[in-house]
């Protein structure tokens, strides 16, 4: 694999793409994020298939100050260069879009074809494990291309199955190779930690048996996630930018409090994640930020830590 270790500084970011040659791709992720996993799986395998595909993962949250001049707003955001130019950029979770730039930005830069051939059963194995569950299907999510691939999507929508998915008209060896592979002659396919499961009747019949949710995986509510970030340390604080390098007055005035203290906590990035920004206003009904929670309850904002801390009950909370 030629992927790095994580890049978690702006001067060690700067150094890196000043030094850039060939093809590099900058995974810009975070550790919560579901979706940053199943990209870096697909780069992961992507590496492994071309030799001159150099891959680094950046920790969004350190790094603030770039993520803001390119617009990165949203993990998983993925940058393209080649040598030191930057010459795509791709925001969520779109892995056939991902393949088909790295296609493009190796042939550019005059890669042979012996780097990049790849046997065909192990781009169908790494395909069908792309992600926990993978769907091959005709065309995309958002258009699919036969009736019946519509008619998953439909089902997936509804019960907000967290899926992957492969556009089989995008590659006609895949499409027939896996029918041998997979030993199933039709299309949709869903695949599950790398086994078939099957088509478009077993997902429905998995569904009138009220078992489709408990099979496959299904995506977090917004109030799950916040739950479960809130809860991530015993000591969590919700600021702007990060203890290092505060991105406001009230952040950096907090950070210096708990640091008094020596504390022991945890802290999120609410410019990293504008759904988690305004979503934890609502769930916790605190308008503004930062907030200090301890054991998943809110303690509040900077007035209430800061008159907690003159008044000497700070240090029993947090400790």
């Amino acid at each position: 694999s030629n992927l790095s270790r994580m890049i978690s500084s702006e001067g060690a970011l700067e150094q890196l793409i000043a030094s850039n040659n060939g093809v590099t791709v900058l995974h810009f992720t975070a550790s919560w994020s579901e979706p940053c996993k199943t990209v870096i799986a697909s780069l992961n395998a992507l590496s492994q298939k071309y030799n001159a595909l150099k891959i680094h993962q950046v920790d969004t949250e350190k790094v603030a100050k770039f993520s803001e001049a390119n617009n990165i707003d949203s993990v998983p955001t993925c940058l393209f260069y080649l040598n030191k130019e930057l010459k795509e950029t791709i925001a969520g979770l779109n892995v056939p879009k991902i393949a088909k730039t790295v296609d493009r930005l190796v042939t550019e830069c005059g890669v042979s074809q012996e780097q990049v051939t790849e046997d065909l059963t192990v781009k169908l194995r790494r395909l069908t494990r792309m992600g926990k569950c993978v769907a091959f299907i005709k065309g995309n999510p958002q258009a699919p291309r036969c009736k019946y691939t519509r008619a998953l999507m439909e089902l997936f929508l509804s019960r907000e199955v967290d899926f992957s998915y492969f556009d089989i008209l995008s590659d006609n060896a895949v499409r027939e190779g896996l029918k041998t592979f997979g030993e199933w002659p039709t299309y949709p396919q869903v695949w599950l930690d790398g086994e078939l499961l099957g088509g478009l009747d077993i997902m429905k019949e998995l569904d009138e048996n009220k078992e489709l949710t408990t099979t496959l995986p299904v995506k977090q509510s917004l109030d799950t996630r916040l739950k479960n970030l809130i809860n991530s340390h015993k000591v969590m604080l919700f600021m702007k930018g990060d203890p290092s390098e505060p991105r406001c007055g009230f952040s950096k005035t907090t950070v210096g409090i708990l640091a008094e203290y020596k504390a022991d906590y945890k802290t999120f990035d609410i410019l990293s994640d504008n759904e988690v920004r305004q979503g934890l206003k609502t769930y916790s009904e605190w308008p503004t930020y930062p907030q200090l929670y301890v054991d998943g309850e809110l303690i509040g904002g900077l007035d209430i830590i800061r008159e907690m801390h003159e008044a000497g009950e700070l240090g029993d909370i947090i400790k």
